[in-house]
């Protein structure tokens, strides 16, 4: 038993302590789930708006009430509202904002509608082989909140033009040591879920540290295809693989 609970500590994330003083400021007597759920979102609204207020602290120079430089020009000029979608649903928040409006917030940028939990969400249901409408209904019965079908396929098409890039980067001139394998994976395509392989290149630098080099989906297996693979890595900067591993894959003798 003593072993199995410090494995489970280590699973644990370690929180920040939050003071007691603060917690009793929401205590007014036992709390439902509901209101404990309505404390922790009103949490988040006052960090949100504490955080960016120091954000402005630190663009500014200068603290809110105290005396401005006399080499600073800039100064606080109100706040502006706008709604946010977080993993808790719409929030509220008021941005500070500056004179010159050279204030450029890192926490919520700005034209900012969503908080990176949010369009992880979207990212996780879509890979998931969710389609849009799917994934509407979820987030209307999670968050409360209707997103349309050009939010979720601006946040999609953001990480698959991110998984574009990668795929084309820039690659080592050699690698020790390349595994190649397949995995089989279910993948959505024309709303029928179908099982497909999806082949890998795992590269050993010649410091020891890995990375995959490549993702690659095709129905047939053969010669050509792994030709093709081999011609993209080229194209990518890889010059020569002293070791390439396989395990039976069809067409690899052949295509090396």
């Amino acid at each position: 038993m003593p072993s199995r609970a410090k494995k489970l500590d280590r699973t644990v994330a370690k929180l920040p302590s939050i003071p007691k003083e603060l917690v009793a400021q929401f205590l007014t007597g036992p709390m439902t789930g509901e209101a404990i759920n309505a404390a922790g979102i009103a949490f988040k609204q006052a960090l949100i708006e504490a955080s960016l207020n120091a954000e402005l602290t630190h663009h500014l120079g200068y603290a809110p009430g105290a005396e401005r430089p006399e080499a600073a020009t800039n100064q606080r000029n109100g706040v502006t509202a706008k709604t946010v979608l977080t993993g808790d649903g719409k929030l509220r928040i008021s941005t500070p904002r500056d004179r010159a409006g050279s204030f450029e917030p890192l926490l919520l940028p700005k034209h900012t509608r969503r908080f990176t939990a949010f369009d992880d969400c979207i990212v996780s249901l879509y890979a998931r082989g969710l389609t849009v409408r799917e994934i509407q209904g979820y987030l209307s019965e999670a968050y409360g909140t209707e997103v349309g079908h050009d939010l979720i396929s601006t946040v999609t098409d953001g990480v698959l033009a991110e998984v574009t890039a990668w795929q084309a980067r820039p690659l080592e001139p050699v690698y020790p040591v390349v595994f190649f394998d397949a995995l089989r994976v279910k993948i959505r395509e024309d709303n029928v879920v179908r099982n497909k392989a999806v082949y890998l290149a795992l590269g050993v630098r010649r410091d020891g540290s890995r990375e995959i080099l490549g993702l690659w989906i095709e129905t047939t297996e053969g010669a050509k295809f792994w030709m093709k693979v081999f011609n993209d890595l080229k194209t990518r900067g890889v010059n020569d693989i002293l070791i390439a591993v396989t395990d039976g894959l069809t067409g690899m003798p052949a295509a090396l």
